[in-house]
């Protein structure tokens, strides 16, 4: 693959990772696509594209494109792979006023730990520090995962050029 990946666009599927859909990688365009559970569904049973509403036939389409060409696509990491809730420890153990991230660390402990979790970055007044540490944290799994794939990155867009 010549084709280098926008990382922002990596990093915004990270974000968005979740239970019922897949972001993939096509390796020949550099694009991610995120394909939902039933559209896969509909895919692998090869079901009648026309029995679904437009919008949501170009993702069957890509995803019976996907189950032909198992190399050309690649899934990115899932939540599973991502645990926020272990960056949230680590903001936690991190912070560097040591009796607010013991707080915050203590607020995660059990059930309902991210809405205690997001009120109390609130309250306190740390949820920049919050969204800095966490998009760090999302910018590095993003690298890595496509280190380990041997998937060229840039960080922006090259800047286009004028005739004038």
């Amino acid at each position: 693959m010549t084709l280098s990946v926008k990382l922002n666009d990596v990093i915004e599927a990270l974000e968005m990772a979740g239970d019922e859909h897949t972001h993939y990688l096509d390796k020949r365009t550099g694009e991610i696509v995120m394909i939902t559970n039933e559209e896969m569904e509909a895919a692998e049973e090869d079901e009648l594209i026309s029995e679904y509403p437009d919008w949501q036939r170009e993702s069957i389409l890509k995803a019976r494109e996907l189950i032909d060409s198992d190399e050309s696509f690649i899934a990115l990491p899932d939540k599973f792979d991502i645990h926020e809730y272990k960056i949230m420890e680590d903001f936690c153990l991190a912070f560097e006023d040591r009796r607010v991230g013991e707080d915050l660390h203590r607020l995660i402990k059990g059930s309902g730990a991210f809405r205690r979790f997001k009120d109390a970055i609130n309250s306190k007044g740390v949820e920049e520090s919050w969204y800095q540490f966490r998009q760090t944290e999302f910018e590095r799994i993003a690298m890595e995962w496509l280190e380990e794939e041997g998937i060229p990155y840039r960080r922006k867009d090259p800047p286009e050029v004028s005739d004038s």
